[in-house]
Formats: C-alpha cells, structure tokens, sequence
C-alpha cells in the first residue's frame, strides 16, 4: 500500500471507537492522512505492509499492551516513529515505553493544542529520518563510497575521514596519484553534507591555461578585457552555499594563490575588472597529486595557503597498494558495463584475474575502469579471458617483446634486473625522451614514467 506522499500519515490505534473517532476527527482536520484501528495484533500487520509516518497507540489494551506493540512493530521497522498516549495515573508507563523507543508521551484527556504540537514534531522526525534513509541510499548508489569500493584498510580509514567531516565546514584537502578518485570523494563529502540540496561544482584547474583561471574562479565585469561583452559570474559566486572542489590546485600561479587565500579567510571576491565586493559562503575542497609541502620549501606555493588548504587531508592510496581490492572494483565494473539488450559478460577467468592483480596499476581505478570495459567488448563469452586484456596488463615483464633496437641479455638477469637494464637503455637510445623510449617499449608514456621512478631511473620533463 502506498501513502500520499503530499501529507503525512498516521496510524492511530486505540481499542476504544470512541477514541478512534476523536483522534482522527483532529488529525484529518489538520490535514493528516489517518488510519484508525482498535486490534494491535491488525495493526502490526497493516505497519508491515505500510508506511506510516507516525503511529500514535494507546497503552493500554487488552491482548497486548502499548508497549508490547511498540516492541512488535519496531522489530521489522526499526526506525518506525511511536508516540503514546497514557492515563495521567500511568506516566511511568510511558516514560518506560520511551526507553524502548517511543519519540514522545501524551497523557489523557487529551488537550488538541497538545496534540497537534507533539504530532507535527513527531512527523517532522519522521521526514528527517526518511531524508537521511534517502541520502544514504544516494550516496551508496551514486558515490558509494560505493565508487569508491574497497575493504583494504587504508580505504576503512578514508571512508571514516569522509564521514567526520562531512557534517563540517572545514577545508579539506585530498591526495592521491591521478586516477585514484579524487573527485568521488570530494563528491562523497559534499553529499554528506548539510549543503547538498545545491550541486557541487568543480574545476579541474590543469586543464584550463593560467590566463583563464582567475576569469572562471572569479567571473569578470563587462569590459574586464578583449571579448568580455557581459557580465558573468565565476564558479566561486555560483557555488555558494555549497561546494567548490579545486582540482590539481597546485597548478595555481602565486597570484592566484592569493586569491584563494582571501576567499577562505575574508569569504570574499571581487570579480575582474570590478570594484564590488561581494560575499560568499563556499566550502572549499582541493586536491592534487602533487607535493603541496615540497613546493612550500621551494617557493613554489604559498605557506599561509597551504596551512588553510591542509586544515583536514586526506590521502587517497594508490591502487597497486591495495590490491585485495581489484577483485571488489572488477565486479563493480563488470556491473557497471553490462548491456541490457546484449550478451552479459559474468565474471572474470582466474588466470584474467591474477594478471589483474599482479598489474602495477599507473593510471589507478581510472584505468582498471578503461581495462574492463574494454575487455567486455572483447569478451567472446561470458567470461573474461587473459586474450582479452592488454598486453602491458598481461605480463608486466613484456617489454622484452617490444624492444625495437634494445640489446636484451640472453641470461643471467633476474626479471627485475632485466626490466631495469631495458628501461636504462631504452632511455639513452630515446636520448630522454620519455615519449619516444615508451614507443621503443610499447608501454604507454604513464606506465614508463612509473617504471622509471620505481627503479630510482633519473629522468627529464621531455615529451
């Protein structure tokens, strides 16, 4: 049975008719939906297959009692919302109800104004309950923390620290190589957070060159410069009252950087070209795979900056650290990719697997996420085979097939030895180049660079 979701519903359950008329006479007139019963043993049946924002029981009755009922109905719905009502001579009855999970008490001859308050306090209870039930149910499905999936325990402690702050207005600042998630968790926090009724906005702040930057941070007035016909507000002006996540802060300019600064100090702006100061409410959340404390000593960031932006970090682990948890994101994926109107593709080979898992995993969940679907496309059955994963995926040690124009030893190297001796020479044939000596190796540039810093392989910025 489903309720009108415009009003409230209560079940109101007394075994005098008397009683029942009464009750519902008042609730229906202030516009409460109103089931009237006198069975409680009926009732617990009508609650099973009902919702009901309130129910508002009788303590006493003969067959079971008010709180017999309380404790018969809250055992198959445990966030049902009760409130009693009781003779003046029984409040200790009600008290105890309470204690088993009653939000409330009211006592005979019962008085309407009372009534109503304690009815439209129970029902906003009951909203609330039903809106954080929702919420959680969202962000399970949309964020998940259940994009972000893992059991390792480096991934509990993140999970955590989510759940801490959300409820806050503090600064957080997220860590983590690219492709880890930075962005879900940023997501994850917001959605948890009492400013999740406004979206999010965000800004991958590598991905736009310098001079735009402050323009799309922080708008600009007409005239500001060359093609600013209108006025138009910055991220920073539309995010307010909920969140702005800064991505790769760390590619801010020293001028920019000051900027942010006032904004979490002042909770103010000004956009360009523009004299007005305007207020704003903006929770800010960074991230970057960068060193923020290495660039401080080195002048590269701001101290004051980063002090603001480090109130609360987060550090997102790498893939390959936690590794226990590629068999939980390949189901993910393998869910996530399933076409309804094609041939589905069910699980994954144990031999597909255990490359899978021994993979170094550069580009982290991004690029297992890349990995999968591709290889459901290539999926002849229902199972993912080994043919069905790329070749830097399938034996980390491959290079040695691809080493166009390499000396490669002919004994005597252990694989990491040998992995090694490839990387060095692939390097100096390339003279540098990382670009070039990845096409030497057929390794993607990405998987080269962290290969090169694994074995300690000195290396330039050259593409």
């Amino acid at each position: 049975m489903k309720k009108n979701t415009s009003t409230a519903s209560i079940l109101v359950l007394d075994d005098e008719e008397r009683q029942q008329e009464i009750l519902s006479v008042i609730l229906e007139d202030a516009g409460y939906e109103v089931t009237a019963m006198g069975n409680p043993k009926e009732a617990l049946r009508m609650i099973e297959r009902t919702d009901f924002d309130l129910v508002l029981t009788d303590l006493r009755m003969p067959e079971m009692n008010g709180i017999q009922f309380l404790e018969a109905a809250r055992g198959f719905r445990p966030e049902q919302v009760v409130v009693v009502v009781t003779a003046h001579g029984s409040v200790s009855s009600a008290v105890e109800a309470m204690k088993k999970g009653a939000l409330n008490y009211l006592t005979k001859p019962l008085d309407k104004d009372e009534l109503l308050v304690v009815v439209a306090r129970a029902v906003e209870q009951a909203r609330l309950i039903q809106e954080n039930k929702l919420l959680h149910s969202q962000l399970r499905q949309n964020y998940s923390l259940e994009n972000l999936i893992g059991k390792h325990k480096r991934m509990e402690e993140v999970f955590r620290l989510v759940h801490k702050v959300a409820s806050r207005s503090t600064t957080v600042m997220i860590y983590g190589e690219t492709g880890s998630g930075k962005e879900l968790v940023a997501k994850a926090i917001h959605q948890l957070s009492q400013r999740n009724s406004l979206p999010m906005r965000a800004l991958n702040c590598a991905a736009i060159p310098g001079a735009l930057l402050e323009s799309e941070l922080f708008g600009y007035e007409k005239g500001a410069f060359t093609g600013a016909y209108a006025r138009k507000k910055g991220l920073v002006e539309e995010a307010s009252g909920s969140t702005l996540f800064l991505d790769e802060i760390g590619d801010f300019n020293m001028s920019l950087q000051g900027k942010i600064l006032r904004l979490l100090q002042e909770k103010e702006i000004q956009r360009l070209g523009g004299s007005e100061v305007i207020r704003v409410d903006v929770r800010i959340i960074s991230a970057t795979h960068r060193d923020l404390g290495k660039m401080m000593t080195e002048d590269g960031f701001r101290e004051d900056l980063y002090y603001r932006l480090n109130t609360f970090p987060i550090v997102i682990p790498p893939l390959r650290d936690r590794a226990t948890d590629i068999p939980l994101l390949v189901d993910h994926f393998l869910r996530k990719f399933r076409d309804p109107g094609k041939r589905r593709v069910q699980r994954v080979s144990p031999a597909a697997m255990g490359k899978l898992v021994s993979y170094s995993w550069p580009g982290n969940v991004r690029e297992l996420e890349s990995v999968i679907e591709r290889a459901t496309i290539l999926a002849e059955g229902e199972i993912i085979e080994e043919r069905d994963l790329p070749q830097e995926v399938l034996s980390p040690f491959a290079i040695s097939n691809h080493c166009a124009g390499i000396d490669v030893p002919e004994a005597g190297l252990d694989l990491e030895a040998l992995e090694k001796h490839l990387l060095t020479r692939a390097m100096e044939k390339s003279g540098g180049v990382i670009a070039r000596a990845a096409r030497l190796l057929g390794l993607t540039r990405r998987t080269l660079e962290y290969r090169l810093d694994k074995y300690g392989i000195p290396h330039s910025t050259k593409t």
